[in-house]
């Protein structure tokens, strides 16, 4: 019987009740199949159509299974759920049924489907019917159905394939997709080959395990005699249909891939933008002859490859010149510190070009101090690289020129407000002073330090910190309080980045608990621990760069002499006070000036308060050790004032007017200098050789 459109039928909704004759009499079986309880209907004809007994169908689909072959099933159920979603009213398919016998019937079936009122599929209802003789009377149409299932079949694993190349992010990506599971073998094909073009060579950048390397193939220039030579002179695919015209139009080639039983081949030129960017191979083992259909589907691969390999040749050049950028930007060698162990990591995030702008460096300053600074600067671009790189310069020529770190971190926050960027830029700054200790530090919006202890035990240091360098100079809030705390010999300061520290679904409190205990558990050598962290990050992955610096204090070997230390006083701050005090304190134990302690702390605080009693600004303090005939310790204290101090005396009853009096008892020496608009009061002490 001839084929009838779906569209012919017009069926009532109780048609199951009133079965059309006609039908009957043209042996067509009828269906009625309800979407909500998946129950599938059929009449005596149907289950004649089927070749199923009655009894042996219980109204569910599945059961229909014994009598249609998976393959069939998929496309009938595919050719169903298309009609279902794209809101058509019917359907047609042809496909085969296994009888009972165990061979094989062609069949028809047409559906219409039946939707509510809110356009929800309901009901199908349709026939089926025996096609094998309608078949049989048209050879070509039974070629044509099988031909166009093939195509159907390739194009969907080339849909399926250009969703994965979708993802791919290097040119080994493309490969291994292809390699897969759902990638050529799919399509029917025994090996894979794939070269890309280079400085008017081809090099072999994919063979599959089948073929091998073919000798003398791994580059090949354009005009030699290769067949993937050939598509890309000619920008036109090569379909070899035959183990014969592979053997005459390559003789060279084909001897080395006899053993493969090649009995056909596509060669697809890899064009992206009007060039030919390589060629791919693909090698069959049982087929001979490629319809039209098929060739159309396969150039359609070799488009969608060619426009995935240049994203992805395009991808890694981006990556490794932004990569090399941030490189360029970080220092290329960490200097060597008298009295300190120093290890520095960086981790790249797996982003592609899309790098950090994450920064570690350290800066060496007179006197035995140095300074440590870690930095994130907002942003994943090569921007956030290249601000990186110029904060990194602003900051060490800031600390270089002998500001105290509160001011080298306001400084670098004016800088980049200037630079009129929409970026910003957490960071730290730490300056150590490894005779004693001493470890000043300013936080700008970044996140803790930590310290580890000669025992392995690990505490984070509570630094009260400003704004984000950019972001505290357009608010006008450049006030960086400074935080001190002591580093002993054998101890470990930690900086990092928060791509250490963070984690998925994890807070940041969380992430330093985790750190904290990966580090106690740690080695003890720096750089090993280093070593440990960074591997701990790069199996954890991340969006996230990751830049680590470790400072060690040695417990031997520390410098003695020429040893530097300064400190910001703030008028009406008395944390700040407590601060010199406590750096005044330490340096002097650290610098083993036991026998004039009580004096030099005495002497200093006098100074400090008269600098902040009787001058409007702030007050810095310095103490520096001096080497020559004798050790000497001098303490300055400097103030924006021009008016000099007057030693007088005091009178019985009067608090006032015995500073200086102090100090010229105890100090050994002690005078005025002036200093641009302002002046500075110092007083020296001789102190014993071991100093």
């Amino acid at each position: 019987m001839a084929h009838r459109g779906a569209s012919a039928l017009s069926l009532p909704d109780d048609w199951t009740a009133h079965p059309d004759p006609i039908l009957a009499l043209n042996h067509m079986g009828t269906f009625d199949w309800d979407l909500d309880t998946g129950l599938f209907h059929m009449d005596a004809q149907a289950h004649e159509v089927f070749d199923i007994l009655p009894e042996e169908y219980d109204g569910r689909p599945e059961t229909l299974a014994s009598r249609v072959p998976p393959p069939e099933a998929g496309q009938l159920d595919a050719v169903v759920a298309r009609a279902i979603k794209d809101g058509s009213e019917n359907y047609g398919a042809y496909f085969r049924l296994r009888c009972r016998d165990g061979s094989r019937r062609w069949t028809h079936t047409q559906g219409y489907i039946r939707r509510d009122e809110t356009g929800r599929p309901r009901r199908v209802i349709g026939i089926v019917r025996d096609a094998t003789q309608e078949l049989a009377e048209s050879e070509a149409r039974s070629l044509r159905a099988a031909q166009d299932a093939a195509v159907r079949r390739q194009t969907g694993v080339v849909q399926v394939i250009t969703a994965a190349l979708s993802h791919a992010r290097s040119v080994q990506d493309v490969i291994d997709v292809l390699k897969d599971t759902h990638g050529v073998r799919h399509l029917g094909a025994t090996s894979l080959v794939m070269g890309l073009v280079e400085a008017g060579r081809i090099r072999m950048v994919a063979e599959g395990p089948e073929t091998g390397i073919v000798p003398g193939t791994s580059i090949t220039r354009i005009d030699e005699p290769y067949p993937m030579s050939e598509v890309v002179r000619t920008l036109a695919p090569r379909f070899i249909e035959s183990p014969e015209e592979f053997a005459e139009g390559y003789p060279i080639l084909w001897p080395h891939i006899t053993d493969l039983r090649i009995t056909s081949a596509a060669y697809l030129p890899l064009i992206a933008q009007a060039r030919p960017i390589g060629a791919m191979g693909l090698l069959y083992g049982d087929r001979r002859g490629f319809s039209d259909e098929e060739r159309t589907v396969l150039v359609a691969l070799g488009s969608s490859i060619a426009q995935s390999l240049q994203r992805a040749m395009l991808y890694e050049e981006e990556k490794d010149l932004a990569q090399g950028l941030q490189q360029a930007m970080l220092p290329r060698t960490i200097p060597s510190v008298a009295g300190a162990d120093v290890a520095v990591r960086y981790r790249s995030a797996s982003l592609g070009r899309d790098i950090g702008g994450d920064w570690y460096d350290l800066i060496p300053l007179p006197g035995g101090r140095v300074g440590a600074v870690i930095g994130d600067v907002q942003g994943h671009d090569t921007h956030a690289a290249a601000v990186m790189g110029q904060l990194r310069i602003v900051l060490r020529a800031y600390a270089a020129e002998g500001h105290t770190p509160a001011t080298v971190m306001a400084r670098a926050s004016g800088f980049l407000h200037e630079l009129d960027t929409d970026r910003f830029a957490t960071c730290l700054y730490a300056e150590a002073d490894l005779a004693t200790g001493v470890v000043q530090m300013v936080r700008a919006g970044h996140i803790d330090p930590l310290i580890r202890h000669t025992d392995g035990s690990c505490r984070r240091i509570s630094v009260e910190g400003g704004l984000p360098l950019g972001l505290s100079a357009e608010f006008g809030r450049l006030e960086y309080p400074v935080s001190t705390v002591e580093l002993d010999p054998g101890q470990t300061l930690l900086l990092c980045t928060d791509g250490l520290v963070e984690q998925p679904g994890a807070d940041l409190d969380d992430g330093l608990r985790t750190l904290t205990a990966l580090i106690e558990s740690g080695p003890d050598d720096v750089r090993d621990l280093a070593d440990r962290l960074i591997d701990v990050a790069e199996e954890r992955g991340g969006d996230d760069d990751v830049a680590l610096l470790l400072l060690r204090r040695r417990g031997r070997d520390l410098p003695r002499t020429g040893g530097r230390l300064q400190q910001h006083v703030a008028p009406g701050d008395p944390e700040a006070l407590r601060l010199a005090r406590h750096m005044i304190r330490a340096a002097v134990r650290a610098w083993g000036i036991g026998e004039r302690a009580d004096e030099i702390e005495l002497v200093a605080d006098e100074l400090i308060t008269n600098a902040l009693m009787h001058t409007e600004g702030s007050a810095i303090v310095t103490l520096r050790v001096l080497s020559g005939i004798d050790h000497r310790l001098r303490v300055e204290v400097e103030d924006s004032s021009s008016a000099l101090p007057r030693r007088r005396d005091a009178g019985e009853s009067q608090v006032s007017g015995r500073g200086l009096l102090l100090v010229d008892q105890l100090a050994d020496a002690w005078g005025v200098e002036a200093r641009g608009g302002g002046k500075c009061v110092w007083c020296e002490f001789t102190v014993p050789d071991q100093a």
